[in-house]
């Protein structure tokens, strides 16, 4: 059944390469990852700035449409877990954050080679199965 399952890349960077990942996108220093994201018409998307973003929207739109608004907000104003997440991307591959397998795995394929680097500190690979993906906390249900 696992052919059923949409994947998405992460990838955590090294503090400069993160900081600059978030603030210049285009600086040269990220070459190596951009050529590979590039061959897959494929981008960066920080982790913390998709979780601010998403609770933006929230506090704008209404939260009833959004089930994971209090535990979404209470990582954005953790200090640590504002450390953690500043370091962590997720590939968006043709504008889908999750695709097919065989993307994910070529993806996974060209960037292992740059896991302890100066760029790319953590390489995982996610499904959309259920049963794989943390739940939201019930202090937050």
């Amino acid at each position: 059944m696992s052919e059923d399952w949409s994947y998405q890349v992460r990838v955590n960077l090294a503090d400069e390469a993160a900081k600059l990942a978030r603030k210049d996108p285009e600086n040269p220093g990220l070459q190596p990852l951009k050529d590979i994201l590039s061959r897959h018409n494929a981008k960066l998307r920080n982790q913390l700035d998709a979780f601010s973003d998403y609770v933006a929207s929230a506090e704008r739109e209404g939260q009833h449409d959004f089930p994971l608004y209090k535990w979404t907000k209470a990582v954005i104003e953790d200090p640590a877990k504002i450390e953690k997440h500043s370091k962590a991307f997720s590939i968006h591959v043709g504008g889908e954050e999750v695709y097919d397998k065989k993307v994910a795995d070529a993806l996974e394929a060209e960037i292992q080679p740059l896991v302890g680097g100066p760029l790319v500190t953590r390489l995982t690979k996610h499904d959309s199965n259920p049963a794989h993906n943390p739940q939201a906390p019930a202090q937050y249900r």
